[in-house]
């Protein structure tokens, strides 16, 4: 039995927020929003300064951020001639930008923190050592030993939030989508169907898909939903205009009209929230054989609300691991609690962060 500890430590040997906070370079956020917000938060619990906040040159319009004028990198880099350290404050899966944030490695040192898209839980080595014994029985759960490998770069990126873990982890569509019986499907169940994107996807990939059931608690984003659902003639599809938990009930959402809608806590009216019925995917169907869980933070309830289709059905399933801090650990668990007869694996698309990292559950034999 390797330290486990110790084996991800190997090259590095304090997380990112200690890290910065000892650096002795200035600190300055590349990008702005909900991210750059988020990191602020964090330096503020670690006493963690930052100077400046740029943008890529030709992005910048003399426009302010936490009373900062925003800065150009050219800008950066003529303001702070003996170096600077660089905190990547938002997400991108362009190939031209994540190759822009690779390129300033080569002059800076880049860091590009894993904080939750929904939740407050930090990822930092207080989590780690608190959560040792579930991360590694989580390992032991995936299947081949280049899941493992996966796991182990994303819990070191999450650490330290060096991108040359995410590097080690990055593979294409037809990669991932390898370890799905696609030609078989009939039936499919999409949980956070959005607008339709990942319907279209699997209609041309699954030639014997016969009907679809998709759940989309945004109103606006159900309504384009709908609007592509029409378009189809061919094949049965049922939009649903709930939200997915463990049970049926109601939850407070908020209503952001884009793929990151999501619940939010009863007393949270940062944001606008409207209250919207959801439903447990046990209450709906009794037979399935693919499911894809997207649903902002609420992957582990959706699980919990399709017991009975796994233990029964035992379908396919494409679950989103990295919502939240917990779900690196948890997701898996359940799903071998849920129903041991699974091979798990775990495979990440191209992403700076660490997001589109995706459970594939497969049903054995």
């Amino acid at each position: 039995m390797i330290n486990y500890k110790k084996f991800i430590f190997n090259d590095f040997d304090s997380d990112v927020w200690t890290t910065l906070s000892r650096s002795k370079l200035p600190i300055l956020i590349y990008g702005m929003g909900n991210g750059a917000d988020k990191i602020i938060n964090v330096f503020e619990k670690y006493g963690i300064e930052y100077q400046d906040v740029f943008a890529s040159d030709g992005f910048v319009r003399g426009h302010f951020y936490k009373g900062k004028r925003v800065i150009s990198y050219s800008e950066a880099c003529e303001k702070y001639k003996d170096g600077f350290d660089i905190v990547v404050s938002f997400g991108s899966k362009l190939p031209d930008v994540i190759e822009r944030i690779y390129s300033l490695e080569e002059k800076h040192n880049v860091y590009a923190p894993d904080v939750e898209v929904c939740g407050n839980e930090l990822f930092c080595e207080e989590f780690f050592n608190l959560h040792l014994d579930e991360i590694c029985r989580a390992r032991e759960c995936f299947e081949d030993e280049l899941s493992k490998n996966v796991f182990d770069n994303i819990i070191r990126y999450k650490l330290s939030g060096r991108l040359s873990y995410l590097k080690a982890t990055a593979f294409s569509d037809t990669e991932c989508d390898s370890l799905l019986s696609l030609g078989k499907y009939e039936s499919y169940l999409d949980l956070g169907a959005y607008n339709g994107d990942t319907i279209k996807k699997y209609l041309s990939l699954c030639n014997n898909l016969k009907e679809i059931y998709a759940f989309e608690p945004d109103k606006r984003n159900f309504k384009k939903l709908c609007a592509y659902c029409e378009q189809i003639n061919d094949i049965k599809i049922t939009p649903l205009n709930y939200a997915v938990y463990s049970s049926n009930t109601s939850l407070f959402f908020s209503a952001s009209g884009n793929r990151n809608s999501t619940a939010v806590s009863n007393g949270s009216y940062e944001h606008k929230t409207i209250e919207i019925e959801a439903k447990a995917p046990d209450s709906i169907l009794d037979k399935i054989d693919f499911i894809k869980y997207d649903v902002e933070g609420l992957e582990y309830h959706a699980l919990l609300g399709s017991k009975k289709l796994i233990a029964k059905c035992q379908p396919d399933l494409l679950v989103s691991m990295y919502h939240k801090s917990e779900d690196t650990f948890k997701l898996p668990l359940l799903i071998k609690e849920l129903n041991p007869n699974y091979s798990i694996y775990l495979r990440r698309l191209p992403y700076i962060p660490a997001w589109d990292l995706n459970l594939y559950a497969i049903k054995k034999g």
